[in-house]
């Protein structure tokens, strides 16, 4: 049994397991040493190879207003799940909900019948019933699992997987904490989605208003002001639309727990920390700092990186990051503030339980410039069908529009994107910290397929936001038809965001080899944040037989339409 590093306040005859219930109570957890293959979290951890879940409401309370959430075993976040690479792993999970349910192991290679979509993959778990995943585990680190189905994941469905290696841990660390990041909203996520199909501006409260008229008037001069006000509205769009949804309606966790109630994980001066973040938010990209302390990312999205030290990071949906840590004795905060601005989460690294830190102001909100939009461009304002078309100037690439993006689903695009990696995005830059952008990460060992890409798939992101409209290629996923890979075939997808918002991507069941402007391996993820008006491209080994799902993971976008079926065969 892993020793405890007993703060003065425990009573000798409390027993340990007593301990351990309280502290998680109060949101604190002390540390156990990794050595001794333990990972405190939280939740309840489950390790082995066998696993019994069960999907039902639950009632909770994270405002002030009890709500039904959608629990795994009566939690939320859902027990964190700890298997061994090289295991074969049963997951039986049984559907106490009165609709369809399912899991899906984000980033999990696996048999496309255990992936967990329904409608592409597999029929869905029926009310009642009991659906056993059973696969392989051909992979280490740290991934996470969720519903892919209605809207449960926005109502509390996911939870983290930690993968040990069959081998030796190359990331040695004393200290082992999961840092889940996600967002809850008392509302029915049904009437969030129809309130945004009628304005999709409904929760944005970083409007431009006659104040910030005059300050730029004052900055920039009154003519220049009035041109860009102008030129924001001949495209119809709104500059400061980072966010779908704000903290009007949403309130942050960190490992279900409110800022208020302050998850803490204690630590003794000296030791490694090692936190595993994972972004399993809805609709949130948050940025990431420990004021005071550097963070060593060592991994991403499960994948070891070269080791890299950073003041900052951005997460976007589904993506994780592991980063290594040297606290000293005191208290640290974990700041994790939305893209938007409009708040975050907080959590605590401590040596003691109850220490508290300084936590930080949120960074003012920065609005889209038409850099952000379009880089070093030439601008038509709109085009004879009343588009916005982008010209951007420099070495791009200039993109091809397939005829579908020509219609009411799409409200620009964008001619030449920008391809280059080391832009941390809006609201990051040039900020006084250093902060990772994917320019910075490289898969260690190197690519796994040394093959060039023998074909090219290109597809846009695309979508009108007055309507709330979100597609690929201007086809929303009921009216798409499926993406074909042929088995074993390496090939270059590409994907260009032709609208003004962030969109993180992710495909099932295979790796994204991204690639850098000039073509070389980068870094091996299964989620990229495609930046507004951007082209990236990643290479696919397509090794994986059977339907995949490819989508945006903003929960909203992808229920909008943003999603393709992949088929291999």
């Amino acid at each position: 049994m892993p020793s405890i590093s007993k703060p003065s306040f425990i009573a000798p005859n409390l027993s340990r397991r007593r301990f351990i219930q309280g502290l998680a109570a109060l949101g604190v957890l002390p540390c156990f040493n990794l050595a001794q293959a333990k990972l405190t979290t939280q939740t309840q951890v489950l390790a082995g190879t066998e696993f019994n879940l069960t999907i039902a409401e639950t009632a909770v309370n994270f405002t002030g207003a009890p709500r039904m959430a959608t629990t795994v075993n009566g939690s939320v976040p859902a027990p964190t799940l700890r298997w061994r690479e090289g295991d074969t792993v049963t997951i039986h999970v049984t559907n106490h909900l009165a609709e369809e349910t399912s899991i899906h192991w984000h980033g999990i290679i696996l048999p496309y019948q255990m992936d967990g979509v329904p409608g592409i993959s597999f029929k869905g778990i029926a009310p009642g019933e009991t659906f056993s995943y059973h696969f392989k585990v051909q992979q280490s680190g740290t991934y996470w699992y969720h519903s892919h189905s209605g809207m449960q994941e926005q109502t509390g469905l996911y939870g983290t997987i930690i993968i040990d290696p069959a081998g030796i841990e190359p990331i040695q660390a004393d200290c082992d904490y999961v840092v889940q990041l996600s967002d809850w909203t008392d509302e029915d996520p049904l009437t969030v989605f129809a309130k945004l199909k009628k304005q999709s501006d409904y929760y944005n409260f970083n409007q431009h208003t006659a104040v910030d008229f005059f300050n730029d008037a004052v900055g920039e001069g009154l003519l220049d002001a009035i041109q860009k006000r102008h030129m924001w509205n001949m495209m119809r769009m709104n500059m400061t639309d980072l966010a779908d949804i704000s903290a009007y309606t949403y309130t942050y966790l960190m490992n279900g727990n409110t800022s208020a109630s302050n998850w803490t994980g204690l630590f003794r001066p000296g030791e490694r920390v090692r936190l595993r973040f994972i972004n399993s938010a809805a609709q949130t990209l948050f940025d990431i700092r420990i004021p005071g302390l550097k963070m060593l990312v060592v991994q991403a999205d499960g994948q070891n990186v070269e080791p890299v030290s950073v003041d900052e990071f951005r997460i976007g949906l589904a993506e994780t990051y592991d980063v290594i840590l040297m606290p000293k004795e005191g208290a640290y905060t974990i700041f994790a503030q939305t893209m938007d601005r409009t708040g975050y989460a907080r959590g605590t690294l401590a040596t003691g339980a109850g220490m508290t830190a300084v936590v930080p102001a949120l960074d003012k909100a920065v609005a889209l410039s038409m850099t952000d939009m379009m880089g070093d461009m030439g601008m038509d304002a709109m085009d004879h069908s009343g588009h916005t078309n982008m010209a951007m100037e420099g070495k791009n690439v200039r993109v091809h529009h397939a005829s579908s993006e020509y219609g009411p689903s799409v409200d620009m695009r964008v001619d030449t994107p920008r391809s280059n990696l080391d832009d941390p995005g809006i609201g990051l830059r040039n900020n006084g910290r250093r902060v990772l952008t994917y320019a910075d990460l490289h898969s260690v060992g190197g690519s796994r397929d040394p093959r060039k890409p023998a074909r090219e798939i290109e597809l846009h992101l695309t979508g009108n936001m007055k309507r709330y409209s979100w597609s690929l290629d201007g086809l929303e996923f009921g009216k798409s038809t499926p993406v074909h890979f042929r088995y074993g075939e390496r090939l270059r997808v590409i994907f260009v965001n032709d609208t003004m918002m962030s969109h993180p991507m992710h495909l099932h069941g295979m790796w994204l080899d991204l690639e850098s402007p000039d073509g070389s391996f980068q870094v091996r993820k299964h989620t990229i944040i495609v930046q507004p008006a951007q082209r990236v491209s990643f290479l696919v080994t397509a090794d994986a037989l059977g339907r995949w799902a490819m989508h945006c993971h903003l929960f909203y976008h992808m229920h909008a339409g943003m999603m393709r079926e992949v088929v291999v065969a």
